[in-house]
């Protein structure tokens, strides 16, 4: 049995190929750009001939889907994921402060850690008590969230302004790209679900020790090529969707008999085309406003940090991380994220910098004295797709065209746009688009 999809080789698409291939499937890969990653990618600083990322990412422990992809490519060993939760804050005031979850059973290993955060005073502690009831009765579709934004549902549960301001906003961020009083409460809920999952380590927090492009990408075309599968790249295709789908690449068209379609939501309306019976959903993909992030990458002539990331809330600049675990103990590469960054994308890469750099050295004073070598900003404004409430329905795997499936972030799986989503629609495509070769 041969199946001959068409994939962007990003997670989506990576993870769909390669949950094919693993059934002894043949798969091409199509890849519009020169290198696989899609908007999870690396590329080469000029001046320091660094592989850097277009955007620092960081995995929660719940993220079952993301780490089953990892484990079948054979990269399970180019994320580190704590032992248990442990995040560093330094808040407005300039106060360091540590969130660490207690050897208990979940979730009460969470819930200890946060009785006992030394940034809390007794209120702030008490209301989050509400948290775990709240998150327990209303993961999935539920009437009374529906329309809700994340801050008005945080207020609704009793969440103090204290707590909301150094763990649940941080959080809600740095998953969704989006402010909570933008932001529909219901993404945010499913991804509290994964972290007060059954397993203490549901809530631990991975980095990448490598660049991600050798994280996942380069993994998993050496797995597909292994198994005799293609991987294609400045392969642009169009599929025609109006009666048996038809891939074009290249001016040529391509016999296959199961497509999965993994581009980003804003490149669905021109990668489908004409759209026959998907025309309501490329409406919905247009009607979507993408949320921009910016990354700021900073080589200083000394190492500043003592852990391997800081959140800063309160600030322009959420979080920042010492790329050491990256590129060595010698290493004097931070970089800073700004999520929901729709104003900062707009201002010029000097004002960038410094305002970056003004927040760093506020809240690190180790950093005051450090001297910059050099300074980058990243700007990706389609980053992610908004999860503001009243937006169009969000697509499901399978489409009215037959053979015909969808991945991506985008994708209905019930989470906003991480590397969980993506991975989670691939899998469900590959079991979609098996099925339907099976018949």
């Amino acid at each position: 049995m041969t199946s001959d999809p068409h994939y962007d080789g990003g997670f989506a698409g990576l993870s769909a190929a390669t949950a094919l291939a693993e059934q002894r499937l043949r798969v091409i890969v199509l890849e519009a750009r020169p290198r696989l990653g899609g908007r999870a990618s690396s590329f080469t600083d000029p001046a320091t001939g660094e592989r850097v990322d277009n955007g620092q990412h960081l995995l929660i422990g719940g993220y079952h889907e993301t780490f089953k992809l990892l484990r079948r490519i054979g990269a399970s060993t180019a994320v580190t994921l704590q032992p248990r939760l442990t995040v560093e804050f330094v808040d407005r005031d300039g106060s360091r402060s540590q969130l660490r979850s207690r050897p208990l059973p979940a979730p009460l290993h969470l819930l200890a850690g946060i009785m006992t955060w030394s940034a809390l005073d007794w209120c702030d502690r008490l209301s989050a008590l509400r948290m775990g009831p709240a998150v327990r009765g209303h993961s999935g579709p539920h009437a009374s969230i529906q329309g809700a934004t994340v801050r008005e549902w945080l207020k609704r549960h009793g969440q103090s302004p204290r707590l909301v301001e150094l763990l649940w906003e941080p959080l809600a961020v740095a998953t969704l790209n989006e402010s909570i009083d933008v932001a529909a409460a219901a993404p945010f809920i499913n991804v509290l679900a994964r972290m007060f999952g059954s397993r203490t380590t549901d809530s631990a927090l991975g980095l990448p020790t490598r660049p991600l492009d050798e994280m996942y990408a380069e993994p998993a075309r050496r797995y597909l090529e292994r198994r005799e599968c293609a991987v294609d790249v400045n392969a642009p295709a169009r599929i025609d969707a109006t009666g048996q789908p038809i891939v074009s690449v290249r001016g040529e068209t391509l016999s296959c008999r199961a497509i999965v379609c993994a581009v980003p939501w804003y490149a669905l309306p021109d990668t489908i085309h004409p759209p026959g019976p998907l025309a309501a959903t490329l409406d919905a993909a247009r009607q979507t406003p993408a949320s921009p992030i910016v990354t700021v990458n900073v080589w200083l002539d000394r190492p500043v940090m003592a852990t391997s990331f800081l959140g800063l809330p309160g600030r322009a600049m959420q979080w920042v991380f010492d790329k050491r675990a990256m590129f060595g103990e010698d290493a004097s590469h931070l970089s800073m994220i700004a999520s929901a960054a729709g104003e900062l994308a707009d201002r010029s890469n000097s004002d960038i910098i410094e305002l970056a750099m003004t927040e760093l050295r506020e809240a690190l004073p180790a950093a005051r004295g450090a001297a910059v070598h050099r300074a980058i900003a990243v700007r990706e404004k389609t980053a992610t797709f908004s999860v503001a409430p009243g937006l169009p329905a969000r697509p499901a795997t399978r489409t009215a065209v037959p053979g015909l499936f969808l991945a991506g972030d985008w994708i209905d799986t019930g989470l906003p746009a991480t590397i969980e989503s993506a991975v989670a629609s691939g899998h469900a495509a590959a079991v979609a688009a098996a099925e339907y070769l099976a018949r």
